[in-house]
């Protein structure tokens, strides 16, 4: 007999079957269907035929493929026993709890004591799917491999687009053809990692940015993954998420998948990656959030790094308040005895070398011209030149003789005692002074990949933020070496990458977004020559760059000139008169006609009003430029457009280009359909373009 259950949303739809008592499988995932669909006919539209070379039945791939079921296929889990033979669990459905926005499946194998649990979430606010899987044993077992549950990808596509990246240049895309066999992916340096970041896009053949059929799947675990996308040589092909392989050191009797965010998307690209924004944003990180509107932020590594003078600190606050500056951060260098990365990770109490009188001068000072005050902490890490070492050196992660990173080891927080010291001494500070905002940063990678070391993690995290609830946190791993779901449940904000280089942090942000809002996306204004790059960039194109996203500065102030300062005090007074509706817009990627220009257009959840970034990366294979086709938009409403910066009009422009003269009204569908024509650009320069609907 067969059974059938499904889930829906306004845009998509989600079907699971039943054959007799095994293990449901995804029979659909897709567009909305009509609520009269026969579901039993839809079953037997999917099914493919038997041929030669063939099982003589052909095994689903069900929520869990097993390999008791024959399944020719990567199994989506993998355990021993005590003696280290190999467990194979049959499972037989016991139940499917169906509620309006949820289906929970319970199997079991009575004969191995394995009992499964499958847990399918809808969420309304994003239309994203949460899938996760538990597993619980008699006796204790050891766990290779447990995948969340699984979806199928679909037939309909030629490619995946999957992301890697490094140090400063996070976020990067790679196209994958699908091709018979197993893509595989593992991040084992336990955190999700600049390498493999837990995200995959499954476009249909032909979906771009703006149009065509498109699914996407996120791990919210912030431990480091492993994945596996898979074409079956029957054609069939499946996608598996799950904690990185081997990260359950310990055998136990309980385990979990983590959770796994599914969207899918008749609008390109970008619908998948609007529903994560409004996830993170809607759903994940209001209380993690402050309650007044985003506040424009300054953080003063690039401009002290370790070198912290009262005198000098309190002349770089005065002069970021006067740039629009709300919020100070101090960064690196305030504590123990750390006069370079070297020393004193763990020893946090003020290094009274550097503030005899503690962190209130300073923080007066701040308070005094109308900011809010910021502290940095890297509470996982912990100097072998440290205090805390000397006394503690049993609390390190993995062996004594590991290869240092950064100067750094880990500090071992799947104990209760390493736990407990971090969160009084972390506490100490925030009880002690009136701290608005922690950056917490995660500066290398750890010896090897432990489920139980991200467990302690986010133990600590949640302990922080309930005892300090008004206390923003933001999550920084040398940059975006640690941004996932998980980490963004108990975090605000994350530091996109440790590039403050403009023409870097474009494209990042351009593909950071499509799982990132740009609230929680924090992008500064940096040196006028990068540190990390040495390119010399304008201020205008620096400025502009920050204020797509949540806008901060890292540079000296002490080394802007006259001209400089009013760049960065107009992008400032603009994006202060925006942030309101900005920060809760949904970025859309557009699909430029010239590879030269990275473009997003930021819409207002209303539809009302919108702004385009156009970015010229390069130099142009043509002389004049091509028009940017916009997105999203009434076809049938008129929308004035304005030029937000023709100031940066340069003496190379000599036509009567589009928005040089001023403004226009033009319909939504001509400017989807044919584009909008920009003044001429030389590369590292950007146009923002204003809409308003009339």
């Amino acid at each position: 007999m067969s059974q059938y259950w499904r889930l829906d949303g306004p845009e998509m739809t989600l079907v699971l079957c039943s054959e007799g008592t095994e293990l449901p499988h995804v029979a659909y995932w897709g567009a909305s269907l009509p609520f009269d669909e026969d579901l039993g006919d839809l079953v037997a539209a999917t099914q493919p035929d038997i041929t030669g070379g063939m099982l003589d039945a052909l095994p689903a791939i069900t929520l869990c493929p097993q390999t008791s079921a024959t399944f020719p296929g990567q199994p989506g889990l993998s355990l021993r026993d005590g003696a280290g033979r190999s467990l194979f669990p049959a499972f037989t459905l016991v139940s499917v709890d169906e509620r309006e926005d949820r289906l929970t499946v319970r199997a079991e194998d009575s004969d191995l004591g394995t009992r499964y649990v499958a847990s399918i979430r809808y969420h309304p606010t994003s239309q994203l799917l949460e899938l996760s899987a538990e597993l619980e044993t008699d006796t204790p077992v050891a766990v290779d491999w447990l995948c969340a549950p699984v979806l199928p990808a679909p037939q309909d596509a030629d490619r995946m687009i999957s992301f890697s990246g490094r140090w400063i240049g996070e976020f990067q895309t790679a196209e994958v053809p699908w091709t018979p066999g197993a893509y595989t992916r593992h991040a084992p340096t336990g955190r999700s990692g600049h390498e493999h970041p837990p995200l995959l896009y499954l476009p249909s053949t032909g979906a771009t940015n703006t149009g065509g059929s498109c699914r996407a799947l996120h791990l919210g675990w912030s431990g480091g993954h492993s994945m596996i996308a898979e074409e079956l040589p029957d054609g069939r092909r499946q996608v598996q998420f799950g904690k990185a392989r081997g990260s359950h050191l310990k055998m136990g009797r309980l385990f979990s998948s983590g959770p796994l965010y599914a969207a899918f998307s008749r609008s390109g690209h970008n619908g998948c990656a609007v529903a994560f924004q409004r996830h993170v944003h809607d759903v994940l990180t209001p209380s993690n959030r402050s309650a007044r509107p985003r506040p424009v932020h300054y953080n003063c590594w690039e401009a002290i790094y370790f070198d912290h003078d009262l005198d000098a600190l309190k002349d770089i606050v005065a002069r970021a308040a006067d740039l629009g500056a709300e919020r100070f951060v101090l960064d690196d260098g305030w504590f123990g005895l750390r006069d370079d990365d070297c020393t004193s990770l763990g020893d946090w109490t003020v290094d009274t070398r550097k503030y005899p009188d503690g962190l209130s001068p300073l923080i007066d000072h701040i308070q005094s011209l109308g900011m809010h005050f910021g502290i940095w902490f890297e509470p996982e890490m912990i100097n072998p030149d440290s205090e805390l070492y000397r006394v503690h050196p049993d609390w390190i992660l993995g062996p004594a003789d590991q290869l240092l990173g950064r100067q750094q080891l880990v500090l071992d927080l799947s104990k209760d005692e390493v736990r407990d010291y971090l969160f009084d001494a972390i506490s100490d500070i925030l009880r002690s002074y009136p701290v608005d905002y922690v950056k917490w940063d995660h500066n290398r990678v750890l010896p090897y990949a432990d489920a139980t070391q991200t467990s302690g993690v986010y133990d600590l995290f949640d302990r922080l933020v309930q005892a300090f609830p008004d206390v923003e946190f933001e999550t920084c791993a040398s940059g975006g070496g640690r941004i996932d779901f998980g980490i963004l449940a108990r975090t605000g904000r994350v530091w996109l990458s440790d590039s403050n280089d403009a023409l870097e942090r474009l494209r990042i942000q351009h593909d950071a977004a499509l799982l990132l809002p740009a609230s929680v996306t924090g992008s500064h204004v940096g040196p006028r020559h990068c540190h990390s790059s040495h390119r010399t960039l304008s201020m205008p194109f620096r400025a502009w760059v920050a204020a797509e996203r949540h806008l901060g500065y890292e540079m000296d102030p002490r080394e802007l000139t006259d001209a400089e300062i009013a760049v960065l005090k107009r992008v400032t007074a603009w994006w202060k008169a925006n942030r309101d509706w900005r920060m809760e817009a949904d970025i859309h990627r557009l699909d430029s006609d010239d590879p030269a220009i990275i473009a997003e257009q930021q819409i207002a959840r209303s539809g009302e009003r919108f702004v385009v970034f156009a970015g010229k990366a390069a130099t142009s294979a043509q002389i004049s430029p091509r028009p940017v086709r916009f997105t999203a938009l009434d076809p049938a409403a008129r929308y004035r457009l304005t030029l937000a910066n023709p100031e940066d009009i340069s003496n190379l422009s000599r036509g009567r280009s589009a928005l040089r003269d001023g403004a226009l009204t033009l319909s939504g569908r001509f400017m989807m359909e044919h584009g909008v024509q920009l003044p001429y650009a030389v590369p590292e320069q950007i146009w923002v373009i204003e809409g308003t609907r009339t």
